[in-house]
């Protein structure tokens, strides 16, 4: 495609763009906050310079935990400073969760939350809605799942584990019928928990309290186990599934054999499953701060999740992003740590670091994964792709950059990062939310004007 008379806003010159299909040299056309063309020689009244880089969509994040209370305490991202950090890591859409109080309504819930969100953002943002143990035996609040779904929040997250937010296998049944019949998604944390919580106490009582324990007490044949339970119950109840925070070789073969079945499912991993491992991290000195659950693994998992993420079977990589701080962390004894880790910032860096230059994907497979494909299995239309009547959400990618990842170096406000040391080839030099430049050479130039985004899929 020729310029065409076309006098856009903003052009993107000289750049690489990564498509579905492979790189291509084209500029790319920026009208308002939509992209308008891309090829060659395209006007614009202003450019920005993209020679020597890659031109691709920005992130999408499809899981992450911001200003989430949780057991007294609140995550260390705000809405603000985790959106922040996101922007200056390529990412320009996340999707965070609703989490229903008891005797609140799901509607109200989803209101109180916006509201923390819409004045804080800096990048867009969507929401899944959560059922937890106690919405999921009212049957006013699985009546109320289809106006949740006109709101916007097309994904309901249910748990397999932890005592106030698992549903047993009835429960699960119920609100995947209830969610099917709107034509909604169900996003689920599988883990078999009734059988980890007497593990972890059995352990405790033994005298085991180390970080490590957090591994060995949660098996991964038993996360496999109810990845199958869970594919089951979906697929009787006519309900697409998508299994979040993959980080085992187990699960990643128990996707695979659902999907064999004619099972609609989906599975996601995250960097810390693909890049840590449970005896090095959770088994050294400061083991406390790799928990996170489903937990830690091994190396001989890692590739398997490599894999998986090559083949298909995996179609996306989010972070699950949950940062606390260092002495939340420090606790008497494994059963006490809040789990989960930081790695909002550094996901599209690492993912094209250790995966494209490792060797495990191409190009495409990293915008396929980071990009576009949560954005398509989550139901943001307009997001992950870089063609005309998209957001103009973009990266500019500098492949050629070297940065040594560390609390210095990154926005996150946890103090800390499980990535400390880990040096990466390819950073974000500019990034655009729809259509304004927010990251200018690694420097955040933005604002809070992210937006929500509701959610669904063209019937």
């Amino acid at each position: 495609m020729k310029g065409e008379g076309v006098t856009a806003d903003l052009v993107i010159r000289g750049g690489t763009v990564i498509t579905a299909s492979g790189p291509i040299l084209a500029d790319v056309a920026i009208v308002g906050e939509t992209i308008a063309a891309v090829g060659l020689d395209l006007a614009g009244k202003r450019q920005l310079d993209a020679t020597g880089c890659y031109v691709i969509p920005g992130g999408v994040d499809p899981h992450v935990h911001l200003q989430l209370a949780l057991g007294g305490r609140v995550s260390a991202d705000s809405f603000a400073t985790g959106t922040i950090a996101a922007a200056c890591g390529g990412t320009t859409t996340v999707i965070d969760f609703v989490d229903p109080m008891p005797g609140e309504s799901l509607h109200d819930a989803l209101a109180a939350r916006r509201a923390e969100a819409d004045v804080e953002v800096a990048i867009d943002y969507g929401l899944h809605m959560t059922i937890p143990t106690w919405h999921a035996e009212d049957n006013g609040s699985i009546a109320e799942i289809p106006a949740v779904l006109a709101a916007g929040c097309c994904t309901f997250k249910l748990y397999q584990a932890y005592p106030r937010m698992m549903l047993d296998d009835v429960a699960l049944l119920r609100v995947c019928q209830a969610v099917a019949r709107t034509g909604g998604r169900v996003v689920l944390h599988s883990e078999t928990g009734p059988l980890l919580d007497l593990l972890r106490t059995q352990a405790v009582v033994a005298g085991h309290t180390e970080p490590i324990w957090h591994e060995r007490t949660r098996p991964a044949r038993l996360e496999a186990t109810a990845i199958h339970r869970a594919a089951e119950i979906a697929h009787l109840a006519g309900c697409p599934l998508h299994i979040f925070h993959v980080g085992c070789a187990e699960a990643v073969a128990e996707i695979q054999a659902a999907t064999a079945r004619g099972v609609r499912i989906t599975g996601e991993s995250c960097p810390q499953y693909l890049l840590l491992n449970a005896d090095e991290h959770l088994g050294g000195p400061k083991g406390e701060l790799f928990v996170c659950a489903p937990p830690l693994r091994t190396r001989e998992d890692q590739a398997v999740l490599w894999r998986a993420l090559a083949d298909g079977t995996l179609a996306m990589v989010s972070t699950d992003h949950c940062p606390w701080l260092e002495g939340e962390k420090r606790q008497a004894d494994f059963t006490l740590i809040p789990g989960g880790v930081p790695s909002i910032e550094a996901r599209l860096a690492l993912i094209y670091s250790d995966g494209v230059c490792g060797g495990h994907l191409s190009l495409s497979q990293w915008v396929q994964l980071c990009c576009t494909q949560p954005a398509q299995l989550m139901g943001l239309q307009r997001k992950g792709q870089i063609a005309p009547g998209f957001d103009a959400d973009i990266v500019i990618f500098d492949p050629q950059r070297l940065k040594t990842l560390s609390p210095a170096t990154l926005h996150e406000h946890a103090g800390w990062t499980p990535y400390d040391g880990h040096a990466v080839t390819g950073w974000p030099r500019t990034v655009l939310l729809r259509g304004e430049v927010i990251v200018l050479d690694e420097q955040y130039v933005g604002s809070s004007n992210g937006r929500f985004v509701a959610r669904g899929w063209v019937a």
